[in-house]
């Protein structure tokens, strides 16, 4: 497994752009098939889980080229199968969103095995099923080899989602996109990616409503056509710098972000961990510069009466469980003591013995929850990475300890986050990948 050497004690200064976001490009390269007509994205992650999901389109007779770094031209003209590559689909989450398109452009989905992605706890599909149920789908197998198909179109209805699920949601739009007459979502996710997906389908000839909100009327098409769109930045990359000059000292510029989507984070790491940060206004046709500041003195701000603040995950708008490690590595670093709850997977919070064993104050308290009292001087180790957040949350330490820290199974950061290592390195960090 690759590895990655890093020397802390040095600033990450300077100036970054996000890439683009993957639980956006995700799912619109799914949306791809819900056409016969090119579909060109621009700003799309040269990320691991992007290059696998790029092969299981192309078993299934999409024309796949990139066109630029991050342009991506695909082309469905027909779907030679309706089974994904089991080998394949079981190596991430995202392949789960092609469920919804290839019922919407076949009317039929097999797949042998569950889908992959982090290992952070359990991840039910019930509500991906209870939406198709009410277009019309069969569900046919059992246990993880499945079935589902359609006996003529999908048809249009009125859904209360069992829970908000982003890729539930994601897969819904896309299926009812295609299908007869209106169909309503209840509960839906309203994340900026779910946005982003929708804006694409738009842009291919769908008609919805109630974008940015949890309730969202779609009226199906005959078919939709092509177009080209662009991914927006990814906001949990920009928590992520955030957090990186936060911990290393450093002033970091962080252009391009959208600040309507930055403030539960702003709020969070300001108020609850004493960072501080500034947003400037772009001028006209650009995006928001946010900058944090370099020497910073961070410190937990206590609750009223003085009692220990909790920074806990929520569904959109609230704070993003994808960076509640970033701000956990903060609160190791900042003067207090500060409860983390994680309230939607009950394994995130298992990379914490890593940090403990790098000099962290931390009590497991449950699965869901941990307790971090800082300032605590963290030391080089030897660790492995579990899954994608909670590896670039052991860069962020090992940025800041005292020695050496080596981090294995890179190949998990890689999934998330483009071209990481040199992007650190222009920007002041010392370290070294060891390749396989």
């Amino acid at each position: 497994m690759a590895r990655l050497l890093i020397e802390g004690g040095h600033p990450i200064a300077g100036t970054v752009r996000p890439a683009g976001n993957k639980n956006a490009a995700m799912p619109m390269i799914c949306a791809a098939l819900l056409t016969d007509q090119p579909v060109v994205l621009h700003n799309v992650p040269r990320i691991g889980d992007v290059d696998n999901l790029l092969l299981i389109l192309q078993g299934l007779g999409v024309d796949v080229a990139w066109q630029g770094p991050n342009t991506l031209h695909l082309h469905a003209r027909t779907l030679a199968f309706a089974e994904p590559d089991p080998a394949l689909f079981r190596q991430l989450r995202g392949s789960l969103t092609l469920m919804g398109p290839m019922l919407g452009r076949t009317g039929a989905f097999r797949v042998a095995g569950s889908a992959g992605g982090d290992d952070i706890g359990r991840r039910r599909i019930d509500t991906h099923l209870q939406i198709f149920s009410a277009l019309g789908v069969e569900l046919m197998g059992e246990g993880d080899t499945f079935a589902l198909q359609i006996d003529g179109d999908l048809q249009g209805a009125d859904v209360l989602l069992d829970e908000a699920s982003v890729t539930a949601t994601e897969n819904g739009v896309m299926a009812a996109a295609l299908a007869q007459g209106t169909t309503v979502f209840r509960n839906a996710a309203c994340e900026p990616h779910v946005s982003d997906l929708c804006r694409l389908l738009v842009a291919m000839g769908c008609d919805i409503d109630g974008i940015g909100t949890n309730r969202l009327i779609i009226e199906g098409q005959p078919a939709l056509g092509g177009a080209e769109f662009t991914v927006g930045p990814d906001f949990m990359e920009i928590g992520t710098w955030i957090g990186l000059g936060a911990v290393t000292s450093g002033e970091l510029r962080i252009e391009g972000v959208v600040a309507e989507d930055l403030r539960m984070m702003q709020m969070v790491f300001r108020e609850r961990l004493g960072l501080e940060m500034a947003l400037l206004p772009g001028r006209a046709g650009e995006r928001d510069t946010l900058v944090v500041a370099a020497e910073q003195a961070l410190a937990v701000a206590p609750e009223f009466g003085g009692g220990i603040p909790c920074i806990a995950s929520a569904p959109w708008p609230g704070f993003p469980t994808d960076v509640l490690s970033i701000a956990l590595v903060v609160a190791t670093q900042s003067a207090g003591t500060v409860l983390f709850h994680e309230k939607m997977f009950e394994s995130r919070l298992y990379f914490v013995d890593r940090l403990i064993a790098m000099g962290a104050r931390i009590v497991f308290c449950d699965p869901h929850r941990v307790v971090v009292s800082g300032p605590s001087p963290l030391y080089g180790q030897r660790v492995s990475t579990p899954d994608i957040r909670a590896g670039m949350a052991l860069i962020l330490a090992a940025l800041c300890a005292e020695g050496v820290t080596e981090i294995g199974n890179v190949t998990e950061i890689d999934r998330g986050y483009s071209d990481i290592g040199n992007r650190l390195v222009r920007l002041g960090a010392h370290l070294e990948r060891i390749p396989d």
